[in-house]
């Protein structure tokens, strides 16, 4: 999947007949119109309150880990909600979806006057899927676990970089055989937790919905525990076989009165997400009611659209939106040519973005051709175009030869750009830059890697980019939260750079916009930080080492037997998955 979280963005209702004639109908139904529905943008699609059946979800891959200290994935997280309860998550109801609500904690933190310590109080009565009662210490060892171990790469690191550290450094819960564990972290009683920070950071409401799904230290066994997750949803996991199927059923010991934002939700009896679906057969099954959701929420691929936006009973079970996120490509200065700045200004002038738009589904499934880091809506976006990209957007030529002439390189050189198996418009896109950047003499090797480990053992892991050639990197990226932090500190951050689970995949490293990412964090005036989020997108973009592509939109469909569908701006634009029932 692409790696993507939520963003600041209004899905808004578009026309298409611009898309349908470039696709074409499939001679099924009246096309006259050729609008999606997009009912459940705004409101939900197939509204019931009917309990029981089974909800089937497809996948074109695996996780990265459905243990949720140990993944990133917008769907995983999004999914995840339904058998593990962080301290706060997003709101589930439509057009309030970006409204941060208590989940596990009674209520949002309770901030010192200095900005530096922050209490939860848990509530209470809260099981796990063994009839245990869950604890504070056990959402203090999900974060230690998940932040200061080895052993669980996948997802960020946010609490190691603003927690207070020990005295002696703290080795996580794994090697330190203490029982005081992270000592930023205080469990005074069962049902309060207490975080001491090392500045002031005024999102950390936001931050919490990640990672404090608690986990009891007797039941942990590190990357083995995705096999025996203990639940705190309604629903808890019965089976989960690596790239074939997950099988969940009602977890008993789950209380809605404990659980107010999912107590009238929770209607399948049973869940089951078959894995590695080829994505073309996915989509067929999605409209055949084979399947019920695609989990990874990206849209439909490039064979489906015309089957649906030249069908009337289709056009009224599907919804385009604006999904959120940023499509790029990372240009990565530590695989030779691009340590010189004037190689990656190079290929961000011969970017052909149209080929790239084109590949990934044109305006309508694909997006909007992206200028800046910053996609619009998200605080500190400012419109501007560092490398015109040629008056047609399939590359300036003359600008990116130019370039290459400052760089050493004036015919050209190789590199290797990489794509993931499981998605054909990702692929199709790499396939259009590689033959834009052909006309500038730069000679591009499509590499395609398995998305579920795209992060883990290649895109995200420095030594194999380096061993690899892979100078040239697809991405997609959203906020982890709704704004300009949210969106940019994991990927411009240098020091979010690591072995493993890396996101800023191209590596990187600014003092300047480091600096200004921890002005911002604690900065309390909004307006001050938006300005400081323009400086770092714009940093960046001289620096040339993100060529964007894409203010993305997907194109989703729903079969007409799922209810409760709506759209989630907290999780990039794919449905909700707790609303979700079936007729």
């Amino acid at each position: 999947m692409t790696r993507f979280k939520a963003i600041v963005a209004t899905a808004v209702a578009l026309t298409l007949a611009a898309g349908l004639s470039a696709c074409g109908g499939d001679g099924d139904g009246d096309s006259s119109e050729t609008s999606p529905a997009n009912t459940a943008l705004t409101a939900l699609a197939n509204p019931s309150d009917k309990k029981g059946g089974t909800l089937r979800f497809g996948s074109s891959d695996d996780w990265d880990s459905p243990d949720m200290g140990n993944t990133y994935y917008a769907f995983s997280q999004n999914f995840g909600r339904l058998y593990g309860r962080a301290l706060t998550t997003f709101n589930s109801a439509p057009g309030k979806t970006l409204e941060l609500v208590p989940d596990l904690a009674e209520s949002l933190g309770e901030v010192s006057e200095d900005g530096l310590t922050w209490t939860y109080k848990i509530r209470k009565g809260v099981k796990y899927s063994d009839g245990t009662e869950v604890t504070a210490k056990d959402v203090k060892h999900a974060v230690e676990r998940s932040n200061y171990t080895a052993e669980l790469t996948e997802g960020p690191k946010y609490f190691k970089g603003y927690l207070k550290d020990n005295e002696e450094p703290y080795k996580g819960p794994y090697d330190d055989k203490s029982e005081t564990g992270l000592e930023a972290i205080e469990t005074p009683d069962d049902h309060t937790i207490v975080f001491h920070l090392n500045q002031p950071f005024a999102e950390f409401d936001f931050l919490v919905q990640m990672q404090t799904q608690p986990v009891p230290k007797a039941k942990d066994n590190g990357l083995e525990y995705q096999k025996n997750i203990l639940s705190t949803g309604p629903y808890k996991i019965d089976t989960y076989e690596r790239g074939k199927v997950m099988k969940l059923s009602r977890n008993e010991h789950w209380d809605p009165a404990t659980d107010p934002l999912r107590a009238d939700k929770a209607l399948p009896d049973n869940i089951e997400v078959t894995l590695k679906i080829n994505p073309d057969d996915l989509d067929n099954r999605l409209m055949s009611g084979a399947l019920d959701i695609d989990i990874m929420g990206t849209g439909v691929q490039q064979a489906a659209q015309p089957k649906i936006l030249g069908n009337q009973a289709n056009l009224a079970n599907s919804d385009n939106a604006i999904a959120g996120f940023l499509r790029y490509i990372g240009v990565n200065p530590n695989v030779k040519p691009f340590d010189n700045v004037h190689c990656r200004r190079a290929v961000a002038y011969a970017m052909d973005k149209v080929g790239a738009q084109t590949g990934h589904g044109g305006p309508v499934a694909g997006g909007d051709i992206a200028t800046t880091i910053l996609p619009p809506g998200v605080t500190g976006y400012k419109e501007a175009n560092r490398y015109p990209s040629g008056a047609d957007n399939h590359g300036d030529i003359e600008k990116a030869k130019q370039e290459l002439t400052e760089c050493g390189q004036p015919n050209g050189f190789k590199t290797t750009l990489t794509a993931r198996s499981d998605r054909p418009k990702e692929v199709a896109a790499a396939t259009a830059i590689q033959a834009g950047l052909k006309k500038v003499g730069i000679e591009v090797e499509i590499k395609q890697v398995p998305a579920g480990d795209y992060f883990g053992r290649y895109a995200g892991s420095p030594k194999w980019i380096r061993n690899n050639n892979a100078g040239l990197l697809s991405m997609a990226w959203a906020a982890d939260w709704p704004s300009g932090y949210g969106f940019l500190s994991q990927i411009v951050d240098g020091r979010t750079i690591r072995d493993g689970g890396n996101t800023n995949i191209q590596e990187t490293r600014l003092p300047e916009v480091d600096k200004l990412l921890d002005d911002a964090a604690k900065n309390t005036d909004p307006a001050a930080r938006t300005a400081m989020y323009t400086k770092i997108d714009e940093l960046v973009m001289e620096d040339a080492t993100i060529v964007p592509l894409l203010y993305a939109k997907i194109l989703l469909y729903r079969p007409p037997n799922v209810t409760n569908l709506t759209i989630t701006e907290g999780y990039g634009g794919m449905y909700d998955y707790l609303n979700l029932g079936v007729k």
